[in-house]
C-alpha cells in the first residue's frame, strides 16, 4: 500500500478479517507489517505502477506524475526487492540465500510455508552445520490440511543439520520474516517456499540497521514463547501413514 505517494506499508497482512482477529478458522493470527516513509516508498509505488501495468497490458502511459520527491526520514538503509513471474532471477530467494550464507552467529525465521528450493534448503545446512544458530518458526496448526504434510516433509532434513523447528501455539503466524546476526532483517510477503521464489508477484523490504534488526530479534524471542520446540524423537515417531502423505505430497508440493 502507498499512501499520497509518501507513506508505504509492506508486510504479511491482506485486506480480511481474519487480518484483525475476525476470522472463523483462527482466534488470533499474527502478522508482521512495517510502516515506511522516505525515498523508500517511491520503490513501493514503482512495483505498484509496474503490477498494474502488467495487469493492465500497458494502460498507463505516463509514469512521472505518480512519483514525488521524498524527504530524509531518518538515515536506516532499505532495499526494497521485488520478484515473481516477470523477473528472470529469483531476487528474494537470492537476498534471503545471501543473508543466511552471511551469517555469523544466528538465523532466525518466520514463515507459515515451509518449502525451501534446494538451493534455500542447502544454505540452511550450512549454516547451521557451521555452527550458526538456525531457527525457523512456522505455525503450530496450519491453515490447509496439506500443509502439514509439507511441513513434516521438509522439516527433517533440516533438523538433523541442528535447524530448530518451532510450532507456534497461540494462534496462526503469518508473518514472513528473517533476520540475521542482529544486523539485517526483511520484512516483506515472499514465504520461505518454492511458489513465493517462483511464482507469486512478491516484494519485500530487507533492512540493514542495528537497532531495528535487533527489534525483530526481540519479537522472535517473544514469539518464541508461544512454540513448541519440535524435538528429533517426537519427529522420528512419526507414523507411516504420515510419511506416505509426505511423499505424495511433494510431489506437487512446487504449485500448491
Amino acid at each position: 500500500m502507498v499512501i499520497d505517494g509518501n507513506i508505504g506499508y509492506v508486510g504479511g497482512f491482506n485486506v480480511g478479517d481474519e487480518y484483525i482477529n475476525k476470522g472463523k478458522q483462527f482466534d488470533f493470527w499474527r502478522d508482521t507489517h512495517i510502516r515506511i516513509q522516505g525515498e523508500a516508498v517511491n520503490e513501493l509505488n514503482k512495483r505498484f505502477i509496474l503490477d498494474w501495468d502488467y495487469a493492465s497490458e500497458g494502460e498507463l502511459k505516463e509514469y512521472d506524475e505518480y512519483f514525488y520527491k521524498q524527504e530524509a526520514q531518518g538515515n536506516v538503509g532499505m532495499q526494497i526487492v521485488s520478484s515473481g513471474p516477470d523477473h528472470k532471477e529469483e531476487y528474494i530467494r537470492n537476498a534471503y540465500i545471501k543473508i543466511i550464507n552471511n551469517a555469523k552467529k544466528n538465523v532466525y525465521i518466520q514463515t507459515p510455508y515451509l518449502v525451501p528450493d534446494e538451493s534455500t534448503r542447502e544454505a540452511l545446512k550450512i549454516a547451521a552445520l557451521s555452527g550458526v544458530d538456525v531457527r525457523i518458526m512456522v505455525p503450530g496448526k496450519p491453515d490447509h490440511f496439506f500443509m502439514e504434510w509439507i511441513l513434516s516433509a521438509n522439516i527433517g532434513e533440516l533438523m538433523e543439520c541442528g535447524v530448530k523447528i518451532y510450532r507456534y501455539q497461540k494462534g496462526f503466524i503469518h508473518s514472513k520474516t528473517i533476520v540475521s546476526d542482529g544486523k539485517a532483517c526483511s520484512i516483506g510477503t515472499a514465504n520461505l517456499d518454492i511458489r513465493s521464489f517462483q511464482l507469486n508477484f512478491e516484494i519485500n523490504a530487507f533492512i540493514f540497521d542495528d537497532n531495528f534488526s535487533k527489534q525483530q530479534e526481540e519479537i522472535f524471542y517473544n514469539d518464541i514463547r508461544d512454540c513448541n520446540i519440535v524435538t528429533m524423537d517426537e519427529y522420528n515417531n512419526r507414523g507411516r501413514v504420515m510419511r506416505i502423505k509426505e511423499a505424495l505430497i511433494m510431489l506437487i508440493a512446487p504449485i500448491l
